[in-house]
């Protein structure tokens, strides 16, 4: 499941995100809020490892079998 991400860098900004997932920054920005999207802070620059996001996306699957 995960060699569609596979040519991904290993922290992704949120704009990455939104493209990957096909959602808004504001939808992104919501996920992350909520913990359901694990990120990290750099400075002032927010990313989310690539394996947070193949996390969400497997938990995704797992909830909508």
């Amino acid at each position: 499941m995960s060699a569609p991400l596979s040519n991904i860098p290993e922290a992704l900004t949120v704009p990455e995100v939104m493209h990957a997932l096909r959602l808004s920054r504001f939808k992104v920005y919501d996920l992350i809020r909520s913990r359901e999207l694990k990120s990290i802070t750099i400075g002032r620059c927010r990313r989310v490892p690539a394996d947070a996001l193949r996390t969400f996306i497997d938990h995704q699957l797992e909830e909508a079998a």
